[in-house]
């Protein structure tokens, strides 16, 4: 029986943990719900692991692993993933797919990672909070403006301060928006905008914004990491975070994902490797893979595929460092993607410019967003423009858009569309997975109680059983094995274990073979044992493995 789950609403710690032991609850046979660690401040940071164990134990399968909400104030994110798990577990048995899937693979399915910052983003004053618990909002600066819910509206918006020195002024279509002055432009009323709060250590003069302490856990991962003084949030060290070491710990010690997505807000793009380097710096058929893989994402989702580095990094001299794509990919080899859901200005029909502009935008553009906000949104997504008499400024007014509930995260109404059409991609990306299958396991009488036996196996998977170039350069990628287990029978000859290299994938075969192009390599390969039979019914039992594409045995009974 499905569980009933809204999915047109955000939900917080308590209530997410509720819904996942309800799924638990009912579907014993196909879920299995543990806590991984737990966050800074205690919570249980859940996985849902989600296969059919009748075909076989989790660990002896290819694994999709999706995980949520890393970043605090990215609410949309754990309900994509909590709609994946929803997904999976309702439509075993109903959809082919997913049936298929679930016998061959397991899903594991983080749904929030960061529960502390969540949990403070989730409640008034809904805090744009990218890190975990370690710091609070009151010790995030030191000096300067300390944002704060001064009017106690609910809500933290922006100040509009009256100043010559101003560099925005009121639009002369809509006075409620605000556009950046022009260069050269005198003789009007002009603005400051800040954030709303009080300013600590105020000189009467400047109003300093310091850089927040709160952290961020996706720069707290070992793969080019850097200290705080290169990289704003990446923690004490690699892995300091309770959140990214559990995390960490997760997938080293679940060596069977072959791919993952990472899901983010906000900006309607699929991104994948690299982070730091150009493509031209990529491997040639690593860097093929992933637009493949991409451009099935981009027609279910209707969300580019782009490079973290050449077109989400604005500054090349700065590239990310610590983040989790980086080391799975970098380091382990995994196919990794990272999806931000979501994009208010496409939604409200914005053209758009570039995936990553810190640029203020055109009256134009912002008429667009604010209608939409004002019909699909509300109050929660825009406050008018209201006097307050501030101890330190004066007086100002305070207003504007609330960042969190429309750039950051959609309207609930739109959420089960979002999370649906992105989850079709998670199954797409899962069904890529390497899947080595025994063609045929035969034995050859020689006489004098000798057989040969002769095994083959294939992979039937979109991707090669080492996933990428890369793992092959970092020696991460294991190799394929074939061993034999005898009852009845000694082993003459060969050993029982048989390292076979790897087994390409269709995706070297995406064009018709060329003496110019890229050459194939073999999907399958065999291995050959002799055995002396010591009893009238012997039993031959071979296996092969594959870290990525699972287990496949057969067993030989007498007469063979």
């Amino acid at each position: 029986m499905k569980v009933s789950v809204a999915h047109n609403r955000y939900y917080d710690y308590e209530e997410l943990s509720a819904l996942l032991k309800s799924l638990e609850n009912n579907y014993p046979d196909l879920l299995n719900l543990y806590s991984i660690g737990h966050s800074f401040g205690g919570r249980d940071i859940w996985v849902l692991e989600i296969t059919n164990p009748v075909t076989g134990p989790a660990d002896s399968k290819p694994a999709y692993y999706i995980d949520a909400q890393i970043h605090a104030e990215e609410h949309a994110t754990s309900s994509v993933a909590l709609y994946a798990s929803w997904y999976l577990l309702t439509n075993y048995g109903i959809d082919e797919e997913v049936t298929r899937l679930l016998d061959q693979q397991v899903f594991y399915i983080l749904p929030r990672l960061n529960p502390d910052g969540a949990e403070l983003s989730l409640k008034e004053p809904y805090r744009l909070w990218c890190g975990n618990g370690r710091f609070s909002p009151d010790e995030i600066r030191s000096s300067g403006l300390i944002e704060q819910d001064i009017d106690e509206n609910g809500m933290l918006l922006r100040m509009r301060v009256p100043d010559p020195k101003g560099e925005w002024k009121k639009s002369a279509k809509d006075s409620r928006l605000m556009v950046q002055r022009e260069p050269g432009e005198e003789g009007g009323d002009y603005y400051r905008l800040y954030p709303e709060g009080l300013i600590r250590d105020f000189d009467g003069i400047d109003v300093p914004i310091e850089q927040p302490r709160d952290g961020n856990l996706n720069r707290n991962f070992p793969a080019n990491w850097a200290p705080e003084t290169v990289e704003y949030g990446a923690g004490e060290a690699p892995l300091s975070e309770p959140e990214a070491s559990a995390l960490a710990r997760f997938i080293l010690d679940h060596p069977n994902i072959a791919g993952m997505c990472a899901y983010h807000t906000h900006g309607g793009v699929i991104l994948r490797p690299s982070m730091t380097r150009y493509d031209s710096e990529m491997s040639p058929r690593d860097l093929t893979l992933y637009q493949d893989l991409g451009a099935v994402g981009s027609k279910l989702t209707g969300y580019p595929t782009i490079s973290i580095f050449e077109e989400f990094t604005p500054d090349k001299s700065k590239p990310r460092h610590g983040g989790l794509m980086d080391w799975t990919y970098e380091e382990m080899g995994i196919i990794s993607f990272g999806t931000e859901v979501w994009d208010i200005e496409i939604e409200a029909g914005v053209k758009k410019e570039a995936f990553l502009n810190f640029h203020p935008k055109g009256e134009e553009a912002q008429q667009k967003v604010f209608d939409w906000v004002i019909e699909n949104v509300g109050e929660l997504g825009w406050r008018d423009w209201t006097p307050f008499d501030h101890p330190q400024l004066g007086q100002v007014e305070i207003g504007g858009m609330n960042y969190i509930w429309t750039y950051r995260n959609p309207p609930g109404h739109l959420l089960e569309n979002i999370c649906h059409k992105n989850v079709l991609f998670n199954l797409r990306h899962a069904a890529a997975a390497p899947r080595i299958c025994l063609e045929t396991v035969v034995a050859e009488p020689l006489g004098n109680d000798l057989f040969k036996i002769r095994a083959v196996v294939t992979n039937h998977g979109y991707l090669p059983t080492n996933l990428s170039d890369i793992a092959l350069k970092n020696k991460v990628a294991k190799p394929v094995q074939l061993t034999i287990e005898l009852e009845g029978a000694e082993l003459v000859m060969n050993p029982a274990i048989v390292d076979l290299g790897h087994l390409a994938g269709r995706n070297e075969r995406s064009h018709p073979w060329s003496p110019w192009g890229q050459q194939w390599s073999p999907v399958g390969k065999s291995a050959e044992w002799l055995i002396r039979t010591e009893t009238d019914q012997p039993i031959v039992r071979v296996k092969a493995i594959s870290q990525k594409g699972g287990t496949h045995t057969k067993e030989l009974v007498s007469p063979f």
